[in-house]
């Protein structure tokens, strides 16, 4: 006798609300929910049928491979190959809005070594987490790991960072310098996901599709896969690629290039195995969080006006977090009437 699958009934606002309060008061997490044995998710976590990615890979075109994401390869950067380098990069910025890199200087061991901290700290028992556990967006410091491992891993991703902002700048046919006098990466912040096995995968996300609102994130991963992009309105799989770091365009960068470079949408597979990943998200500092910012007016002339009006980067998180748009971008309320 076969089985019939189960319905899917969402709960109202205020029953979600309710056990999203219960969730969090219990300091536990995810992880917690797991560690208790539960061999069902929470209903908070139930996404709709349509929001769920296919148990396999999503690419279903078998006239067509999958297509793969772009890799670049720095070997030789200083060495004869920098035009080269920066040829594949505005290709893949400005088509895919997403590319990995191999071969960018910072250690294996420092990249490992924060993987491996984050891992740690997460399976901890509870009780030595929980002082830290908050949802609270405006604290410095939530569930992160050991301050050496993370002091260390930034400081190597912040010289990466400067060299990319130059390739990006000579990609776009400016001065290798460009990027870093408009002062729109000057800050990282590091984001640290630990995704614990799934107990009921096929019916939820680790992360809904959307785009960044940032200029620019660095993406660490293990090798546990799960991350998805979307290309020609297909999801494709990012592949693990072990020391290598995952770039993706944000919507101000975007918006800045006047669409010279894509910002891309992506999501996160949970699975049944465990996810670790660290994304060191670029944006202004603090004190330039006001500082207006729009099309580069190199990049813009008479047959290729200004897509978009200037904003800051404050008022576009304000307008982002303010108004749910799914995965798609805020920047179609920043664009100039036409």
């Amino acid at each position: 006798m076969g089985t019939t699958p189960a319905v899917y009934s969402p709960l109202d606002e205020d029953e979600y609300e309710k056990q999203f309060k219960e969730f969090i008061e219990t300091k536990a997490g995810v992880k917690g929910v797991v560690d208790s044995g539960a061999t069902k998710i929470p209903r908070i976590f139930i996404h709709p049928p349509d929001n769920r990615p296919k148990p396999t890979s999503t690419w279903d075109d078998s006239n067509c491979p999958q297509p793969q994401v772009p890799i670049i390869d720095l070997q030789g950067l200083h060495n004869g190959k920098r035009m080269e380098i920066v040829n594949e990069l505005r290709e893949a910025a400005s088509t895919w809005g997403v590319f990995q890199m191999v071969n960018h200087g910072v250690p294996l061991a420092t990249m490992d070594k924060l993987l491996d901290t984050i891992r740690g700290f997460n399976e901890q028992p509870q009780e030595v987490k929980e002082g830290w556990y908050s949802d609270d967006v405006s604290k410095p410091v939530r569930l992160y790991s050991s301050r050496e491992a993370v002091f260390e891993y930034t400081k190597c991703v912040m010289q990466f960072k400067d060299t990319v902002s130059e390739l990006l700048s000579e990609a776009l046919g400016l001065s290798g310098d460009y990027l870093a006098k408009t002062e729109c990466m000057d800050s990282v912040t590091l984001m640290c996901h630990y995704y614990p096995p799934c107990p009921e995968p096929e019916l939820t996300m680790g992360i809904p599709s959307h785009t960044d609102l940032n200029f620019l994130t660095l993406l660490l991963q293990d090798d546990a896969g799960g991350l998805q992009v979307l290309y020609q309105d297909k999801w494709v799989d990012v592949p693990t690629i072990h020391g290598a770091f995952i770039l993706n365009i944000g919507d101000t960068m975007q918006l800045i290039t006047n669409d010279k470079l894509k910002s891309v949408e992506h999501r996160v597979r949970v699975l049944g195995s465990r996810r670790i990943s660290v994304a060191a998200v670029c944006l202004p500092t603090s004190a330039n969080m006001v500082k207006p910012y729009g099309p580069i007016k190199e990049l813009v002339c008479e047959k290729d006006p200004p897509i978009y009006r200037e904003t800051s980067f404050g008022e576009y998180l304000a307008y982002k977090t303010s108004h749910s748009s799914g995965g798609s971008s805020a920047l179609v309320h920043f664009k100039l009437s036409t």
